[in-house]
């Protein structure tokens, strides 16, 4: 069944992309057109709900920043997550990352918490709690793999998950002490009011295929990219993007623009972390294996930095191998004389260990580096450093987490 499901996942993959062809996919894609335009439909309603009142917002009186995206997937948030999270702690923020978690398993039974009263918090009001900021409490496999990231790299800053980030976010604020509240992927969840929106556009594919879901990789039609507060372009080349720039502006005059590079960093053992140096990748012979949105940018870092990529792993987004899949990779790579084996940081959190390791596995670290806006980036991180202002001061705990 997990093969199937894979199966299918990865199929539905290339018809959008238009990788798949024939008749089936044509006729797929002629369906799935159809219902992107229900799917716009709801997506604007939704926020016309929102936006006249109809629907409630919480404020948590406290800084929720959302970091989203309008496409699906691949416009490299979870560095950016990184960075924000690291930069305000360094300023001396309390902080919490909150994720829905996407494709994390359900906990057997809830975690045991006690408020400062010694009272028990009851299981149905626990969100998963990752980290507290000081301890690692669950694995990638509850946790999700990003959030598990971010948490094992992030010393000093909180990881909660649970699809309902009011209840999430007031856990934070109540039982954590947290004082900014950073929404991972949190452009479209609109039940808890946002103090900024950070959205994210990858230079590469701003607007995905241009199509809405199901059809395309859009979650939201662009013009909705007025809702933005400040806006990153990602994965920059180095190049100009006035064009870009230009179209953004189309649909939103006022958002200040910060353009940024994901680069690699080193590579680092998976299993032992030892860490390399990214010219040890040159003229190795590599098997490449990933489990993302876009596998076709991080084959394309590998050979970059002078890899040899003769073997490609593609698995769907998300994807948690299996020990079997990974040996038979392995064996594969032995048979090819591969030197070594290099998947992504994200796909390193749920690696299973295999029997025996005859190919080294290494992930590669990437980072975000600021090439333009550098002012604006300093000039938001003192917005979120603010001290409150009056109103925010009696709203601080109106909503905060009451047991």
């Amino acid at each position: 069944m997990k093969e199937l499901i894979e199966e299918l996942e990865r199929w539905g993959a290339d018809v959008i992309f238009g990788r798949a062809k024939g008749f089936q996919a044509a006729m797929m894609r002629f369906a799935m057109r159809a219902l992107s335009g229900v799917f716009r439909m709801i997506v604007q309603i939704r926020i016309w709900r929102y936006r006249s009142g109809w629907r409630e917002q919480h404020y948590l009186g406290t800084k929720v920043v959302a970091i989203g995206n309008i496409t699906v997937g691949g416009t490299g948030k979870t560095p950016v997550v990184e960075l924000l999270s690291r930069t305000l702690r360094d300023r001396g923020r309390k902080v919490a990352i909150l994720s829905r978690g996407y494709k994390s398993k359900k906990l057997d039974r809830p975690q045991k918490w006690q408020d400062t009263k010694g009272r028990t918090i009851p299981g149905e009001k626990m969100p998963k709690v990752v980290s507290t900021g000081s301890a690692l409490l669950l694995d990638s496999k509850y946790a999700g793999d990003e959030p598990f990231m971010l948490a094992r790299n992030l010393d000093g800053v909180s990881v909660v998950v649970d699809k309902n980030r009011v209840k999430s976010g007031r856990f934070a604020v109540g039982q954590l002490g947290v004082d900014t509240l950073l929404l991972d992927d949190g452009m479209q969840y609109l039940d808890l009011a946002h103090s900024i929106d950070i959205v994210l556009v990858d230079s590469g594919s701003p607007f995905g295929t241009e199509a809405l879901l199901p059809r395309g990789t859009l979650r939201e039609p662009p013009k909705n990219l007025r809702r933005a507060s400040y806006i990153l372009i990602t994965k920059c080349d180095g190049s100009p993007n006035e064009a870009l720039i230009s179209r953004i502006r189309k649909y939103n005059r006022t958002a200040e623009i910060i353009e940024c590079t994901h680069g690699p960093i080193y590579l680092e053992d998976v299993f032992t972390r030892e860490r390399k140096p990214l010219d040890f990748l040159k003229d190795k012979w590599v098997g490449a294996i990933s489990a993302i949105a876009v596998p076709e940018a991080f084959e394309g870092s590998l050979a970059k930095l002078g890899a040899r990529v003769e073997i490609r792993r593609r698995f769907s987004d998300h994807y948690r191998f299996s020990r079997k899949e990974v040996e038979t990779f392995m064996h594969r790579c032995v048979e090819r004389d591969m030197e070594m084996i290099v998947t992504t940081e994200k796909d390193a959190v749920r690696f299973p260990r295999p029997g025996s390791i005859d190919v080294p596995v290494y992930f590669l670290r990437i980072e975000v580096e600021i090439l333009k806006g550098q002012e604006i980036w300093d000039d938001l991180i003192e917005r979120i450093c603010r001290p409150p202002g009056a109103f925010e001061h009696v709203l601080r705990h109106r909503d905060a987490y009451r047991p």
